[in-house]
């Protein structure tokens, strides 16, 4: 196992390869791809955030919330099941999630102002600084490693599935939206372990190429 992302798995790339022999991963074209679905994520957002600020009303942008977040999750469902259509669907859900994410960081900009350039600052940050650490051999996917992030990311996922559930009863898990020493610790040891998938997802690509 080299990855938790269900769309980065080894049956995944071993069907695409048999269907596509004449076309091989590697780590420059992943990089090219990636800047070019960044783009439209970014143009997308463009568009929901100043749709919010022509007019400071959040029902403008509600719609767009809901195709954002429900479009995204369809494709992303369709993507991993048809891989196939990966280049078709990852720039559409590129631009479903942009859409989501301007109408969503224009709201909350609205009313915190300044915490969208934070969380997009801390984002890039921690992407590029976990791309140095792989890079320099400080951080290495061994099989261990690999072993404890998907086990905690599992962890973290059921523990979720669970809260969401015991809600229904009225029955909360309040440690995990505190914000408390136990809340805080808690958020900072989910951040924590997102950010270690990155590395898995480094290994799977490098190891691809």
């Amino acid at each position: 196992m080299r990855t938790s992302n269900p769309a980065l798995n080894d049956k995944a790339f071993g069907a695409l390869t048999a269907a596509t022999p004449s076309e091989r991963m590697t780590i420059q074209g992943t990089v090219n791809k990636t800047a070019v679905l960044l783009l439209l994520v970014i143009a997308a957002a463009s568009y929901t955030w100043r749709e919010f600020y022509s007019s400071w009303d959040p029902s403008t942008v509600a719609p767009w919330i809901w195709v954002g977040a429900l479009g995204g999750f369809v494709v992303a469902m369709v993507t991993i099941f048809k891989k196939e259509w990966a280049p078709v669907t990852a720039p559409l859900y590129a631009v479903l999630e942009g859409l989501f994410l301007g109408a969503v960081s224009a709201t909350f900009e609205a009313q915190y102002p300044g915490i969208v350039i934070q969380a997009v600052g801390l984002t890039f940050g921690t992407l590029f600084a976990l791309l140095a650490a792989y890079k320099s051999q400080m951080i290495r996917a061994t099989e261990n490693f690999k072993l404890g992030v998907v086990a905690a990311t599992g962890g973290i996922c059921l523990l979720y599935f669970v809260s969401i559930i015991l809600g229904f009863f009225g029955v909360p898990i309040s440690f995990i939206h505190s914000s408390g020493t136990a809340g805080i610790l808690f958020s900072v040891f989910v951040v924590v372990i997102a950010a270690l998938n990155l590395v898995l997802d480094f290994d799977f690509i490098e190891n691809a190429a």
